[in-house]
């Protein structure tokens, strides 16, 4: 896939992701679907498999899950670049990609969340504070269950998939009823899936 961006492209994507990052109270993660309709639905600078592989790559990996933004903005720039056959230059390109992206989903959420976590923290008693860590919690869950919508209508045949969704049900009952460590929920499909079950 080739893309051509000017500087007032780059500029853009930063200003989105700047704005994202304002968005992104249940994590990066939650901010995907609408990451989906700007890189892919919007402008076509990235193509579906794209988008999903560069999320899967980036929570599969160790480290924060911020690093699908980054795989995002490689992309974006290996696009703009030509693709890796282009040379150094598709790879100068996807480098300010990757830096566009992450600069702007972590500058504004890293000052923001450095500023209110200190206020919040000395004025943890207040009533305010305990209501809007309250109201938060549903937002959260809401932006977490759009972000697995989108991820799995991305799926060619999610219908032949009815086990996985089982499983996904069955996950989501023993989580919010129970206190069983999601690294033993992550085992078991991980086993269901190495046995062809799902």
């Amino acid at each position: 896939m080739t893309i051509t961006l000017s500087a007032a492209d780059w500029w853009a994507l930063f200003v989105h992701f700047l704005s994202l990052s304002l968005m992104a109270v249940g994590g990066a993660i939650t901010t995907a679907p609408d990451m989906h309709r700007y890189l892919v639905n919007t402008r076509h600078w990235l193509n579906e498999d794209q988008f999903t592989s560069s999320i899967s790559i980036a929570q599969a990996a160790p480290g924060p899950n911020v690093l699908f933004v980054g795989l995002m903005g490689w992309n974006v720039g290996m696009n703009a670049g030509g693709g890796p056959s282009t040379g150094w230059q598709a790879y100068a390109l996807a480098l300010l990609g990757l830096l566009v992206a992450m600069g702007g989903m972590l500058l504004p959420s890293g000052i923001l969340t450095y500023a209110a976590t200190r206020w919040a923290h000395k004025n943890r008693e207040l009533r305010a504070v305990r209501a809007f860590k309250t109201g938060m919690a549903p937002l959260v869950i809401g932006l977490l269950l759009t972000t697995g919508w989108v991820l799995t209508t991305a799926h060619d045949q999610p219908a032949r998939d009815w086990r996985l969704w089982v499983l996904t049900a069955v996950i989501t009952v023993i989580v919010w009823r129970t206190r069983v460590h999601l690294l033993w929920l992550i085992g078991i499909g991980a086993v269901l899936g190495m046995a062809g079950l799902i």
